[in-house]
């Protein structure tokens, strides 16, 4: 049986990981709001509508910014739509996902939301059908004190604090020729810089995210990036990126090793905005907002389209995942924490019912889906300084990523509390024996071992009727021997390792 080994040091230092790696995103999207984290009428709503059992998943969950609201979306919103008294809202066509939009959820809602879940709001603006006036509105509206028209507006609303949103996102996919108000890289980069200047006069401490490309396949990618940050570098903190990964095609070798791909485009995106730094003499280094990113069966998603007309709330790529689905996504979050130094904010997109952890029926329960479990126990366990991680593996070949090794790792350690946590994927189809090398970090003693693997079903599921049937499970913690310990990870597994300091 083949072996893999890894060393583990802490003077290999990437960088610290930022709650804002455990993001989540709400989009006005089939049934993400309504029906979703919204349901007034639900036994388990509250008086304002909001669904506790979907609030209690979602803190349970350990999310911590949530994107709103698109997405897609955002592009043919108008947010003065989603505020003031709801009886007065305006019921409008939504082109991007071709349903009707109440506005009975709009911005006061989504902030109360975020206030009950405690997560940080993370706001777009529409850079699509509208521009720099319709974003300097929004910002006054929900981050100046008082005193404007627009800031009275929103306490005469119900909101006499400022909403204090730090973190916004300067339109969405705007190099996708689906998106409304699609644009070319040098109409939306000085759309956006004009966007940035302005919104920074009003509101100087918060933090801006460009429109990167939309996925590393795009036919403009990189030659976006560079043109868009010729325009936004001195003026944005982020340059953002998307991506998913299709199972649908049952090529599992190469669904396993997504994140491979996840770490070329991040790798990618890096160097383009350095080259960008370096020729206009920039010193400070642009970090990745990384905020949608996901396992999706995507092909399914024009059939949802085809199949309807003009309809409030449909159920829109609802996708139940899979254990292997499960395996992938724990995968994508040790690419997230490898490149620390330069990813600053990720969102997994999205957060209820559209290809979420989190799904619903109408008047009905919640559940975790198997994606849940990796997210949860990565933003409990990941706290302190990311650590490089060199691990010696065996190798398998894949049809879209070449020879790709079956381990990867990464680790994190908590300088205050001692404890190193070290995250493993086993992508093969049987167990991985690993000898880890803990003596760069004395005293340590194992304190578990989680796994969750998809060895015997694959295609297991978590339903309303079995919830449970895809969890992590706990293994046999294994014992340290002057520093050294040998674990076995089941086949197709994604792995939780935590190590205690006795110092």
């Amino acid at each position: 049986m083949r072996t893999a080994q890894l060393t583990i040091d802490p003077a290999f230092a990437i960088g610290p990981a930022d709650r804002r790696l455990f993001g989540s995103f709400v989009e006005h999207m089939g049934r993400c709001v309504y029906g979703g984290i919204y349901e007034p009428g639900h036994p388990n709503a509250d008086a304002r509508g909001l669904r506790r059992d979907v609030l209690e998943l979602t803190r349970e969950l350990g999310v911590s910014v949530v994107r709103y609201p698109g997405g897609n979306f955002v592009s043919g919103y108008r947010w003065e739509d989603g505020v003031g008294p709801a009886g007065d809202r305006p019921r409008r066509l939504d082109l991007a996902w071709k349903t009707i939009e109440t506005n009975a959820f709009g911005l006061h809602e989504f902030m109360t939301w975020a206030g009950e879940a405690g997560v940080e709001p993370m706001m777009a603006v529409n850079l699509g059908t509208r521009g720099v006036q319709e974003a300097l509105d929004l910002l006054e509206y929900a981050n100046h004190p008082g005193g404007t028209h627009l800031s009275d507006l929103r306490r005469k609303n119900g909101a006499e604090e400022p909403f204090g949103v730090r973190l916004w996102c300067l339109g969405n996919e705007m190099d996708g020729p689906w998106q409304v108000g699609h644009k070319t890289a040098d109409e939306y980069g000085r759309l956006a810089a004009e966007a940035a200047r302005a919104m920074k006069m009003i509101d100087p401490s918060i933090s801006l995210v460009a429109c990167g490309s939309s996925n590393r396949r795009m036919p403009t990618f990189a030659s976006w990036e560079a043109t868009v940050l010729e325009h936004t570098y001195e003026h944005v903190d982020y340059i953002s990126a998307h991506t998913y990964y299709d199972p649908s095609d049952g090529d599992r070798a190469s669904i396993l090793a997504s994140a491979v791909d996840m770490d070329n485009f991040i790798s990618e995106v890096v160097a383009t905005a350095d080259h960008v730094a370096a020729k206009q003499r920039h010193t400070r280094k642009l970090k990745i907002s990384f905020d949608e990113w996901n396992v999706w069966y995507e092909s399914r998603l024009q059939a949802d389209l085809d199949r309807r007309g003009w309809v409030e709330a449909p159920a829109l790529i609802e996708d139940d995942f899979t254990a292997v689905d499960a395996v992938v996504v724990g995968d994508l979050l040790i690419t997230l924490l490898r490149h620390a130094d330069r990813v600053g904010v990720a969102c997994q997109a999205q957060l209820a019912n559209v290809i979420a952890p989190i799904r619903t029926r109408n008047g009905g329960p919640a559940w975790r889906q198997t994606i849940f479990h990796p997210f949860a126990l990565t933003a409990r366990y990941a706290r302190g300084t990311v650590l490089r991680t060199e691990p010696v593996s065996p190798r398998y070949e894949t049809k879209k990523y070449g020879d790709v090794p079956v381990l990867d790792t990464v680790a994190v350690h908590d300088e205050e509390t001692g404890e190193l946590t070290v995250f493993a994927v086993n992508r093969g189809g049987e167990d991985l024996p690993l000898d880890l090398d803990l003596r760069g970090l004395p005293g340590m003693s194992a304190l578990s071992h989680v796994s969750l693997a998809a060895g015997d079903d694959p295609e297991a599921t978590n339903t309303e009727a079995e919830p449970d049937t895809v969890t992590p499970r706990e293994m046999n913690t294994p014992t340290l021997d002057g520093g050294r310990c040998s674990v076995r990870l089941p086949a197709v597994s994604w792995n939780v390792l935590r190590f205690g300091n006795r110092l």
